[in-house]
């Protein structure tokens, strides 16, 4: 009886990681793909950070001591204008390039918004806003030194558009009590700051102090 005899199979080569090495671009294509990525990852965090600049946020470095108590010289803010409007009570960043000498970005607070009557009693150092006395925790005051009155004639009633804004350091602050400056329009308001991030340990998320801003 005649056996019929097949030839041996042939041994096909199972190993993966000998697979995966035959499957490898060459190392210049691996190196092209590499920088590629790098870029990609780079621009996409710069766009990103320009757009948050422009429409979301800012840092912001205070200058001088007219917000001490609350605020220090040399400190870093992050401000943000994404739909805001000022409210009183809140710390907001100015820039007025024609009221010089105080054409670069000022930090002052909000005292009152448009339409509302601002008065000062400077023997008390009382405020009124329609006639009704605010009471300012933030407010930093030495009743034994001199200290800027208003050079123009209070009680003023402010435009559509304007806002009144004082520095918490009521001896040493140039604000809405010089003609310089006067009442602000609200279209020099860059932004309002949300937080303190800078020295180290003073981090800070500012809220109002009326109860979420009184109008």
């Amino acid at each position: 009886m005649n056996e019929t005899t097949h030839p041996a199979p042939q041994t096909e080569n199972h190993d993966p990681e000998k697979k995966a090495e035959e499957k490898k671009p060459p190392l210049r294509e691996r190196a092209l793909q590499t920088l590629y990525d790098v870029f990609e990852v780079l621009a996409t965090v710069t766009v990103s950070v320009m757009l948050l600049y422009a429409f979301v946020c800012r840092l912001q470095i205070v200058d001088g001591t007219s917000m001490l108590r609350t605020l220090h010289d040399g400190e870093r803010l992050i401000v943000s204008d994404l739909g805001y409007e000022p409210r009183r009570g809140d710390i907001v960043i100015i820039h007025r390039i024609d009221a010089a000498p105080y054409s670069q970005p000022i930090v002052k607070r909000v005292i009152a918004t448009p339409g509302q009557t601002v008065d000062i009693d400077f023997d008390t150092w009382t405020l009124t806003v329609d006639g009704e006395v605010i009471d300012e925790p933030y407010r930093w005051i030495d009743l034994s030194r001199d200290t800027l009155l208003c050079e123009y004639e209070l009680p003023i009633t402010l435009g559509e558009n304007q806002i009144f804004v004082m520095g918490d350091n009521r001896n040493g602050s140039a604000d809405s009590r010089q003609e310089e400056l006067g009442p602000i329009d609200i279209r020099t308001v860059v932004g309002h700051a949300i937080m303190r991030v800078w020295p180290r340990g003073t981090f800070t998320v500012f809220e109002n102090p009326f109860d979420g801003g009184a109008e």
